[in-house]
């Protein structure tokens, strides 16, 4: 028996619809007390269906007509009996449905637990569950379509294919140790070698694209570096698209870092605008560098920007060697719309103030993030899974030494459990609650 939870699931602000979500034992009873159908009784209402309705408060009064739909369980998103009212996104018509629940015996969901209660009831795999989350969090569309396939399980898929594949060994060693007499076929653990390199292979390709995941899901950091007023800000407004950055014609207006997300190519950009780089006049100023060239290392794009107006300077030589330290760079000639005194083979000129040649650096900006940016498909996203294809990958490869150095077939099992261990892990066999709990705590309430 499950207790019943319901939660507000569209946000706390005002909106043209607003859901009301209920999952538990008693979620049907609990709605049927708060809405009355009108075109049939409400314990005649059929799963799948919406229908019409009066929404009554905890004193039984109207508040809202609205529609309402159930689901029974297992074939619902929980597993258990669900229910949800649509009404109109007036969040005091929402306050009020929650608490005529309440009063109908429901609680109040804690954040996640109705995505926790599908993982709980078999509906998702814990990759699938984290997934949820993901989407919920995507900034952009890359994000949200990698997000999709691991709902779909495009890296539970894979992980349970090898992790099925050593079980598979495990059990056939087993029947051989505890069936010798029962014409068990015998057991060679040379013969699986090539599984098990397969299976390290593919775990550690999987593990390969954990790098391009992570910053499809959580953003690329760029950095524009270059010396005062080259137009660093002006340019960093220019491609957000708004006024963000202060501009002044005063050397060292930018004295910190400003940080903002923008998505290019579909995919989001972390994108910074740092202090001008030269020979600090005070100790504010010269932290502000510190941090602007800080920024560059931790940068995988840098957009350097030069005065396109002016002769090259040695402080611009500093940031040509901050771009340098960059997986990719792109240099901007800024201020095109001025007389032309300083050129760079393959830089892009652009005008912050006109908006000129801006069209062509977002392309080239775009060039630079394919890399990263191209279709997704069955990335790693998160750390924790990462660290169990790693630790099982690592398990595989001290297996497969062992088979080749002749060791005995339950010393390698042994080490073949560990890489079970660590996949089950990741798909959430056997977790331990802590564990569970720590990942849904991530989700807003009413998933």
């Amino acid at each position: 028996m499950s207790d019943t939870i319901a939660a507000i699931a569209t946000g706390d602000k005002k909106s043209a619809i607003g859901i009301v979500r209920i999952s538990g034992d008693g979620a049907l009873n609990a709605l049927f007390s708060v809405f009355r159908p009108k075109s049939v009784r409400a314990e005649d209402m059929e799963a799948g269906r919406l229908y019409y309705g009066e929404l009554k408060d905890a004193s039984g009064e109207t508040v809202d007509l609205c529609l309402a739909t159930i689901s029974k369980a297992p074939r619902s998103y929980t597993g258990e009996d669900t229910a949800e009212l649509h009404c109109h996104g007036s969040p005091v018509i929402l306050a009020e449905a929650l608490r005529a629940l309440f009063k109908a015996g429901a609680r109040q969901a804690e954040a996640g637990e109705f995505t926790k209660r599908a993982f709980l009831n078999g509906k998702l795999d814990l990759t699938g569950a984290e997934a949820v989350a993901d989407m919920i969090d995507a900034e952009s569309p890359l994000a949200a379509k990698n997000a999709v396939l691991q709902l779909s399980g495009a890296v539970f898929a894979r992980a349970e294919a090898i992790y099925d594949a050593l079980v598979a060994i495990s059990s056939h060693f087993q029947a051989t140790v505890d069936f010798p007499d029962d014409g068990v076929e015998d057991f060679r653990l040379e013969e699986y070698r090539g599984t098990l390199t397969s299976a390290r292979d593919e775990l550690n390709r999987l593990a390969s694209t954990y790098e391009r995941g992570r910053f499809i899901r959580g953003g690329l950091p760029c950095a524009i570096v270059g010396r005062p007023n080259a137009g660093k800000s002006s340019l960093f407004n220019a491609l957000l698209g708004y006024e963000r950055a202060i501009v002044t014609p005063v050397a060292g207006t930018t004295r910190d870092a400003l940080s903002e997300s923008l998505t290019v190519g579909g995919m989001t950009l972390r994108i910074s605008d740092t202090a001008g780089l030269r020979d600090a006049s005070d100790f504010i100023e010269a932290e502000g560098i510190r941090r602007a060239e800080a920024a560059a290392d931790a940068a995988r794009l840098v957009i350097g920007v030069f005065d396109g107006s002016q002769a090259l300077t040695p402080e611009d030589e500093r940031t040509m060697r901050a771009m340098e330290s960059a997986p990719v760079s792109i240099a901007g000639l800024n201020k095109s719309d001025l007389p032309k005194l300083s050129d760079m083979p393959g830089a892009v000129r652009v005008s912050a103030k006109t908006g000129e040649g801006i069209d062509a650096l977002t392309e080239r900006i775009k060039a630079a993030l394919e890399p990263y940016s191209g279709e997704s498909g069955a990335l790693l996203t998160n750390e924790r899974h990462l660290r169990h294809i790693e630790n099982a990958a690592s398990a595989l490869a001290s297996a497969i030494t062992a088979v080749e150095l002749g060791a005995t077939p339950d010393a390698v099992l042994t080490v073949l459990e560990e890489a079970q261990s660590a996949l089950a892990s990741l798909m959430g066999k056997n977790l331990r609650d802590d564990v569970v709990n720590d990942i849904f705590s991530r989700f807003c309430v009413g998933k």
